[in-house]
């Protein structure tokens, strides 16, 4: 059978449908099926994500205080993906987020809670996420190490204490054993199973500031693991390290910024700005291509070719497209500026010749198939990974419901705390908002999240013929595949509808 271009002129040619005029969004459009030769097995989701920096999975963390931290990052490069550290803090910290996340090689991330032998435990809460509390002399990591506070000690010693107020020393453990952080999760796991213990800390050496305990695996996390569907290989650095990507903003401060994460190890840096075609975002990729040439940087936020020209004319290894289409985005609203994502990505990814990350709009596993196949080569989530277990914030509950905190960095919460750069609305008295605070429903972790997802996108890619990001693009652009424009009714058609009432499971 010839599964070149069809015999039968049906449907639209992209070049075609993206030319008539109208801001098309993810769910205006409609891929019609191709011809399937191949197992979904066979499907490749290996893809550019900047110039020099290949991804196992096509998946970006936003660089949003509510999505990416280091949690987020360590688990996201241990699917083969990555993820981009915020800058909605001081510089250092940042820095200090990245350092911390590439010092991981398991895709689990506790808190580390120092206290000395003479503090007081209130509560569990003082463990936070953490099955211990390292006693160290002063109570500061740079001290020495004495022993450990098992969450599961203090609870048995409250049981037998009339009195609330328990002493760190009253039930404190001898130092424990440790391993290296280079140790695979292999090996940890094998070393909990042989000496029977619930947890081991893992330390990595910081030059002159000795051993530091990055790290925590407990017995918990190996059964975890092994329920967790595994995806492709990690994303590493010529180190051995994970990959973890940061954002910078255009102002002079940034240039302070940048050489703290470049210092950290941030292996791509993301400008980030909601209108990145500006001659202050040109001029920092100019400064930063002149002073770390091997360092990848990605710029944006684009919507036009116009827009792409002039960013990779200044230099960026890859672009990141999107305005005003996330889900807490008021962008298009309250400025009148931006574009149907579908249309976005298509135009630019037509144009562009370095990668491009389809930032925004994202919702389901059709929503990524689309972004790629209109020529993304990643795409970038917020609030499709918000909620999530390695998503920054503690859950709360609304009318019966789990849910985290998600805001837009265009939100007044956000700018408050310094991302109004991002708006170029920093040195305004008047701060206009861009974006809104709101909640998301708990999506478990992204260990389970991510592959389930890239399941169904293998299975999409599968219908469109399409074995590999690459076979999609090139069936994209020669007209092999082709689209039509979807009415309100098809979109409803298209979609759970005319039952009294259902359930609905992903996997």
């Amino acid at each position: 059978m010839d599964c070149g271009a069809p015999i039968i002129d049906d449907g639209f040619p992209a070049a075609k449908l993206f030319s008539q005029g109208y801001s098309y969004t993810y769910d205006d459009v409609i891929f019609l099926p191709h011809y399937i030769d191949f197992p979904t097995d066979a499907v490749t989701l290996s893809t550019k994500l900047s110039r020099r920096i290949t991804l196992a999975t096509p998946c970006v963390s936003s660089p949003m205080d509510t999505v990416t931290e280091s949690s987020m990052a360590i688990a996201m490069a241990s699917l083969g993906a990555i993820g981009i550290m915020h800058s909605n803090t001081p510089a250092p910290n940042q820095a200090a987020l990245v350092r911390l996340a590439k010092s991981h090689k398991i895709p689990f991330d506790y808190d580390i809670i120092f206290k000395s032998p003479s503090d007081i435990l209130d509560s569990a809460d003082d463990f936070s996420s953490s099955p211990c509390i390292f006693v160290t002399e002063s109570g500061s990591e740079k001290s020495k190490l004495l022993g450990t506070v098992k969450l599961s000690d203090f609870e048995k010693y409250c049981e037998k204490l009339d009195s609330e107020e328990v002493r760190v020393s009253d039930c404190m453990t001898k130092c424990p054993v440790t391993l290296p952080s280079s140790y695979t999760f292999e090996d940890v796991a094998g070393y909990l199973a042989k000496n029977e213990l619930d947890f081991v800390p893992l330390v990595k050496k910081f030059g002159e500031d000795g051993d530091k305990i990055v790290n925590i695996v407990t017995s918990e996390d190996v059964g975890r693991n092994q329920g967790f569907p595994k995806l492709g290989l990690p994303s590493l650095d010529s180190n051995g390290e994970f990959l973890v990507g940061a954002s910078i903003g255009t102002r002079q401060s940034d240039k302070e910024r940048l050489e703290h994460l470049v210092k950290a190890g941030a292996n791509v840096v993301v400008l980030d700005s909601s209108q990145g075609n500006s001659i202050y975002q040109i001029e920092m990729i100019k400064y930063a291509k002149n002073l770390y040439p091997e360092l990848d940087l990605i710029g944006g936020n684009v919507v036009t070719q116009y827009q792409a020209q002039n960013l990779i004319q200044a230099g960026v290894d890859g672009l990141r497209v999107g305005m005003g289409s996330g889900s807490i985005c008021t962008t298009q609203e309250v400025c009148a500026v931006g574009r149907g994502q579908a249309a976005a990505v298509y135009k630019v990814a037509s144009f562009a010749g370095v990668p491009v990350i389809a930032d925004g709009g994202i919702s389901n596993s059709g929503h990524i198939v689309k972004a790629l196949t209109l020529g993304a080569s990643t795409v970038m989530m917020g609030s499709f990974l918000a909620g999530s277990n390695e998503a920054p914030g503690a859950y709360e509950y609304q009318n019966g419901r789990k849910v985290k905190k998600y805001r837009g960095m265009g939100s007044l919460e956000a700018m408050m705390k310094g991302s109004d750069a991002r708006y170029l609305g920093d040195k305004e008295k008047l701060k206009i908002a861009q974006g809104v605070v709101g909640s998301v429903a708990d999506k478990g972790s992204v260990l389970k999240l991510v592959p389930y997802t890239m399941q169904a996108v293998k299975q999409g890619l599968q219908d469109l013929g399409a074995s590999s990001l690459q076979s999609a693009h090139d069936l994209l652009r020669s007209g092999v595949l082709r689209l039509e424009v979807r009415t309100g009714a098809a979109q409803v058609e298209g979609g759970v509808h005319g039952l009294v009432s259902y359930e609905k499971k992903s996997y």
